[in-house]
């Protein structure tokens, strides 16, 4: 089980070692590390000294200022934009996507690209969200990317789309979103300084469904890794570009 791969196809490789599945939450591409600022699309377009300074107003929660410094440099950058972003995209889920062991289960990530993911998913590669599968006699239940946010990521959607994923996904014994019910101890990350969002669907859907497992990821350095929510044991199970080692399930 990984999440927030960002990048990291080298141990990504290895996820799968051992394990009858590899489950994937989502964030493959790696657009901007926080941790090492010359590493990603935005240091490799704009250099690491210009990537350090997002990071900062980003922080700093100062989002206007972030998105000013963006439009200028890509602005410096002529072309179409999304194109520009397209082609370096492609060019990590094109490694990323060869790295998945079979059989791969996999859903989106917030700064993931879904119309791109059926040019890159193999036949050992099942990509799911708003869906249900049975692994191992277990249903796993699906739900990709984030709600909408100031940093504007890819894949955002409204409160209400996300709410009827998670109702199409019904009851299950491991439900597998990329990010977290909203608890605070779940979505404050401790490094980055501040609250990321969270869902109240699935926090209520968790206490109405009762699954066995809440899996996610999303929030990287997170001041609770592990809570139980009534019969629920919740667990973030990244930060797989981090770590590099996948959180095993097992039962």
């Amino acid at each position: 089980m990984v999440s927030d791969v960002h990048g990291n196809a080298h141990d990504l490789a290895r996820a799968g070692e051992g394990a009858d599945a590899l489950v994937c939450l989502g964030d493959l591409v790696l657009f901007l590390d926080y941790a090492d600022h010359s590493r990603g699309i935005f240091p490799d377009l704009f250099g690491a000294e210009n990537a350090s300074r997002l990071v900062e107003l980003r922080t700093a929660r100062r989002f206007e200022e972030a998105r000013e410094l963006g439009t200028r440099l890509w602005a410096g950058v002529g072309g179409d934009r999304p194109a520009v972003i397209e082609k370096a995209v492609r060019k990590q889920y094109a490694e990323l996507f060869s790295a998945f062991p079979t059989p791969t289960y996999a859903t989106y990530g917030n700064v993931d690209m879904p119309t791109l993911w059926p040019e890159y998913a193999g036949p050992g590669t099942t990509v799911l969200d708003g869906e249900r599968v049975e692994i191992g006699g277990w249903v796993f239940g699906f739900v990709g990317g984030g709600l909408r946010t100031p940093m504007r990521t890819p894949y955002e959607i409204s409160d209400e789309e996300y709410a009827a994923k998670i109702e199409a996904v019904g009851e299950v014994d491991v439900l597998c979103t990329h990010i977290p019910p909203e608890v605070p101890e779940l979505v404050y990350d401790t490094v980055a300084r501040r609250f990321e969002r969270g869902s109240r669907a699935l926090l209520e859907a968790i206490r109405r469904t009762r699954p066995r497992y809440s899996l996610f990821g999303h929030v990287h350095q997170p001041l609770a890794r592990r809570m139980r929510i009534g019969a629920t044991e919740c667990v973030n199970v990244g930060h797989f570009a981090g770590s590099g080692k996948p959180w095993a399930l097992e039962w």
